[in-house]
């Protein structure tokens, strides 16, 4: 629930009285419609969707969370991937439809959602924006509070030869913000979402990273200049083709080797968000106590249950965070149990998943 919104020019008493009523909306839902003790975080490609394609029992393990369940209580719940390179908004926005269930964004933290943050430090510095198609995650990072923004793409607007095997179209040329690079230093780099284009890529970070106080053009240094950030470290993900894809992670793999080979073995320091690390679970504990206030609970869930299909993301990260993870085999995972990161529960898929969760629930119900 959203909260009410009062209208321009009501004041006083009529406030007083939205508010009284609000409260008792807020009361009402809490005693008959919720149970705020437990929380569930899903992951969404190999759990809800596989690539374009809706995984069976997904809409009907959202309904049980809505309350058609044997508590007859709604369990509030947010979506955590890997995922990324659209707005929280666009991503609730796709996800409703499929799903038939309505998501509003603060439900979804994408990957680089507590990348929103590092606006406290790189608000008004000239930053790289890396990953997506076009200039998307550049028009992500601005809404997030980024003001000074380039892409690789204007930096080969500016001097193509910096990667002479992709020429721009005239359509790029047209929405690149065109600068004199050797003038504007790089504060830092940011990976937001996957490559589309891993030599473009891989040569213009490099470059940044390696370039004398982060400015193109200037001599190599023999150490990392800027700052690097990463949102996803998943070597793999799971879609429609049989086996699982190359991820980000993977890029993240050629990136230190290229890193090693070019400053002789030199370490590549970077900060990662993303699973399985634990600042992408302090971020949506956040958001899960922010839902459950907005219908009158205290806060903190005393259970969060996480279903993922990937062990070394969603299962080791909620392992760490004191969370129930829950394993399913509809997207990287297949076998019996991970032994590296083995998840508290084991099933098929995202409906016997709520099952046992709801059964689980059970125990503590009123």
């Amino acid at each position: 629930m959203s909260g009410l919104r009062v209208a321009a020019g009501l004041r006083g008493r009529a406030s007083t009285v939205c508010q009284h009523r609000l409260y008792q909306l807020r009361q009402l839902q809490t005693q008959s419609g919720w149970h705020l003790d437990a929380a569930v975080v899903f992951d969404i490609d190999g759990v809800l969707v596989r690539g374009q394609q809706t995984i069976d029992q997904a809409r009907g393990a959202l309904q049980m969370l809505g309350g058609a369940n044997r508590l007859g209580r709604r369990i509030p719940f947010a979506l955590l991937t890997n995922g990324g390179g659209v707005s929280e908004a666009t991503k609730a926005q796709q996800l409703s439809a499929r799903l038939g269930t309505e998501i509003s964004a603060q439900q979804v933290i994408l990957a680089h959602s507590p990348m929103q943050a590092l606006t406290s430090r790189y608000a008004d510095s000239h930053v790289l924006i890396v990953g997506g198609p076009g200039r998307q995650c550049a028009e992500i990072a601005r809404t997030y509070g980024f003001n000074n923004i380039s892409t690789p793409d204007d930096v080969l607007a500016w001097r193509a030869e910096v990667w002479p095997f992709r020429q721009l179209t005239p359509a790029d040329q047209v929405a690149s913000h065109v600068r004199d690079f050797t003038d504007s230093p790089f504060a830092c780099v940011m990976v937001f979402h996957d490559s589309f284009d891993f030599g473009r890529d891989l040569q213009v970070i490099t470059d940044v990273l390696r370039s004398r106080n982060g400015r193109l053009g200037a001599e190599f240094a023999n150490a990392q200049s800027v700052p690097l950030y990463l949102s996803n470290s998943d070597l793999v993900f799971s879609n429609e083709y049989e086996r699982p894809r190359f991820g980000q992670g993977a890029f993240h793999v050629c990136l230190r080797a290229m890193w090693s080979e070019l400053t002789h073995g030199a370490r590549l320091d970077h900060t990662r968000f993303g699973k399985p690390f634990g600042v992408q679970y302090e971020y949506a504990t956040s958001v899960l106590s922010e839902l459950a206030r907005q219908v009158g609970g205290s806060g903190k869930a005393r259970r969060v249950y996480a279903v993922g299909d990937n062990p070394a993301a969603d299962i080791a990260g909620a392992n760490a965070a004191g969370w129930t993870s829950v394993l399913v085999r509809t997207g990287v995972f297949k076998g019996t149990n991970d032994a590296k990161h083995p998840a508290a529960i084991v099933v098929d898929h995202v409906g016997d998943a709520v099952e046992r969760i709801i059964d689980a629930e059970s125990q503590y119900a009123n």
